[in-house]
């Protein structure tokens, strides 16, 4: 029972009904305490992390599956409830079966698309093993670096997950060897990502691989009406609309989620007490395949999210080249960057798949084609979760 968010829904009432009552039980980027249909993933995830129950480190692990499959949803609820049990750092974890005499490791979860370089990294896992604030300025990667082995030298050790190891725009294999080289021999790590460990030089340096496969469809109908009944009106809930959304996504909760989303904002704008036929299948035609996770639009520096809050808005005619969307956008009142500093965010974004150069069917072939700016991700989510953060 989650005293807090039941009185946070009352507190939103205007006098009017709403159709959602909570936007983050809906939203495609917020992980529950409890991931559904994943027993089994977390079941071989504890069976390698068993150690630790001993007060021991477990060896380098990988875990993998398809996007949309829970990897995220599962390693950080299973890392935090870990860290917590753990929070008395003068004991370990015990069970009515063993109790261990060494003091238990701490638990990191970093996601690796906001800790590209390597100062982000040494900065996000320092920053989770000491109480306060690390700056993140006036102190160079070397002194981090330094610090996190004065830090985990007085410690019985850490387990580090590292999120998103393959995707667009983090550090690449060999920079994550050389970094976790660089730190103390009491940790180990765990790296998750979607490709197949064959093709994964980290497995290398890896004692097992943990297989995630996507969700199958009744689970994901399942998933789907626990975050509907948590965020939505008590009537507006539908299992048919559940089941037609489960079979579209075909296993990826994210996408899933994501149309919910959208058409739960589609109904709740329009006035309408439940969700109906028209606002899904609208939602599904929003939804791009393939779809780039709003996580990782989300992990964006804040200036690029600022071009992208401009850039949802914009009409197809703003949009028919990078040239038109960057003088659309730049010439915002609320935007404070220069034309080239806009453009060059654009082939950033590009470069990472939130955002598609599109070649023009229109040219008179003279000169380079021009090329719209498309988006991968839905709109009307990103706009709506980023309006929610300001």
């Amino acid at each position: 029972m989650d005293i807090e968010a039941r009185i946070k829904r009352r507190q939103r009432r205007d006098g009017q009904p709403r159709l959602i009552r909570d936007y983050e039980s809906l939203s495609p980027v917020a992980h529950v305490d409890e991931p559904s249909d994943r027993g089994p993933v977390l079941e071989r995830l504890l069976d390698h992390l068993d150690p630790v129950f001993d007060g021991s480190l477990p060896p380098n692990a990988y875990l993998y599956g398809p996007a949309g499959a829970g990897k995220s949803a599962v390693v950080t609820a299973l890392f935090a409830e870990l860290e917590r049990l753990c929070g008395d750092r003068g004991s370990v974890i015990h069970t009515s079966t063993r109790a261990a005499t060494r003091a238990a490791p701490r638990f990191v979860y970093v996601d690796g698309r906001s800790t590209a370089s390597e100062f982000e990294f040494y900065h996000a896992v320092l920053d989770a093993l000491v109480e306060g604030t690390v700056p993140e300025h006036g102190i160079s990667t070397d002194e981090l670096r330094d610090r996190l082995h004065d830090v985990l030298g007085a410690s019985p050790g850490a387990v580090v997950a590292v999120d998103h190891v393959d995707g667009p725009g983090t550090a690449g294999a060999d920079e994550l060897i050389d970094r976790f080289a660089s730190l103390p021999s009491n940790v180990s790590w765990l790296a998750v990502g979607r490709a197949d460990p064959d093709d994964v030089a980290l497995t290398r340096y890896t004692a097992s691989a943990v297989q995630v496969d996507p969700y199958r469809r009744q689970a994901l109908v399942d998933l789907l009406m626990a975050r509907m009944s948590a965020g939505l009106a008590r009537r507006a809930v539908d299992h048919a609309l559940a089941r037609r959304v489960a079979e579209w996504a075909d296993g990826n909760a994210h996408d899933a989620l994501a149309v919910v989303f959208v058409a739960a904002d589609r109904a709740d704008r329009a006035g309408r007490s439940a969700l109906g036929d028209d606002d899904v299948a609208e939602a599904i035609e929003e939804v791009p395949e393939p779809c780039v996770s709003l996580g990782r639009v989300f992990a964006l520096p804040d200036n690029r999210l600022v071009v992208l809050r401009k850039l949802v808005d914009l009409d197809a005619d703003d949009r028919a080249s990078v040239t038109a969307t960057t003088e659309a956008v730049s010439s915002d009142p609320d935007v404070d960057l220069s034309p080239g500093t806009v453009k060059r965010f654009l082939y950033e974004m590009a470069e990472i798949g939130v955002v598609e150069r599109v070649q023009s069917e229109e040219w008179d072939g003279r000169g380079r084609p021009p090329s719209r700016v498309e988006l991968r991700f839905p709109p009307t989510a990103f706009r709506r979760l980023y309006d929610l953060q300001q």
